[in-house]
């Protein structure tokens, strides 16, 4: 790989539109600077604080994150680490899961909480309007009007500049769209999981930004051997990279968000920007990593 200025190295990811705001494909899930389980406060919020910067020092101007990690302990540290934002800075948030403790998550959308849940990620992340504000899961005991009209109309008020979705389907996406405009959908995708191709295929239709979560896919990386290592060892890369790479070739509308806690992890995972995979490449790394999920 060709060594680039850190601030060029999220551009050679390329550029994609959320609505009207211009990020570069790669970015970063602040899921992980929070505590073990996403729960409490991280053991060393400093290392936490300096993971966001250099995120920022890399190029990066999309970070997503949600009310439920910590709780509220992302969007905290995201404040404290960047405000006031640079200029371009996208910062993307969640709401509508509730959590009781580590590694737990309920979905709650009902539009008096879902309000709540805006109007303190506002005051959390010190702003006047989020960026782009997700449904973290459609609630089945809300009826969907209820939900995205509540969303719709904090839109209305200036309180929210894009909307989108996470964990749906396309019948959900479509229902959704009959209510409301949304620019993203986040679903779980990556190179060995790919149980979201169908909806991954629809945003590609319509224009709209797909964000994996869990884009890094950990069982296959771990299996020794094999083509998704010969690729990594031919790019002078790791694993990991090739399947961040493997993403960014996947479709022009995937916005990968790789998450670490690690300022030398979050390097790395910035670097695979730079890998490019040649087609042959991606069709056999991609059949190996599926194949070895199984």
């Amino acid at each position: 790989m060709s060594v680039l200025s850190e601030a060029n190295v999220a551009a050679r990811s390329g550029t994609f539109k959320l609505g009207d705001l211009e990020v570069y494909r790669l970015g970063f899930g602040a899921m992980r600077i929070t505590g073990p389980g996403i729960w409490g406060p991280p053991a060393n919020p400093e290392t936490s604080v300096q993971v966001l910067r250099k995120a920022i020092d890399l190029g990066i101007n999309l970070i997503d994150t949600a009310d439920s990690y910590g709780p509220y302990v992302s969007e905290d540290l995201i404040a404290q680490a960047l405000h006031p934002y640079p200029r371009g800075l996208v910062i993307a948030t969640k709401g509508g899961l509730t959590r009781q403790g580590p590694d737990r998550w309920l979905p709650v959308a009902r539009p008096e909480y879902l309000r709540q849940c805006v109007e303190m990620s506002l005051r959390r992340l010190k702003v006047d309007r989020i960026d782009l504000y997700q449904l973290h899961r459609i609630d089945e005991k809300v009826s969907l009007e209820d939900q995205i009209g509540e969303l719709v109309a904090l839109q209305n008020e200036g309180k929210i500049r894009h909307l989108g979705l996470s964990e749906v389907s396309v019948d959900q996406i479509k229902e959704v769209q009959k209510l409301a405009t949304i620019v993203s959908v986040q679903n779980l995708y990556n190179i060995s999981n790919r149980q979201s191709e169908a909806v991954l295929d629809y945003c590609e239709q319509s224009g709209l930004g797909f964000i994996p979560w869990f884009p890094i896919a950990s069982g296959a990386l771990s299996k020794p051997g094999g083509v998704l290592h010969s690729v990594a060892d031919a790019h002078k890369a790791t694993p990991a990279q090739i399947a961040l790479a493997w993403l960014l070739k996947r479709s022009p509308v995937i916005l990968p968000i790789p998450g670490t806690g690690s300022v030398e992890h979050l390097i790395e995972n910035t670097e695979a920007a730079q890998v490019e995979l040649t087609d042959r490449e991606f069709q056999e790394a991609g059949e190996w990593a599926k194949n070895a999920s199984k």
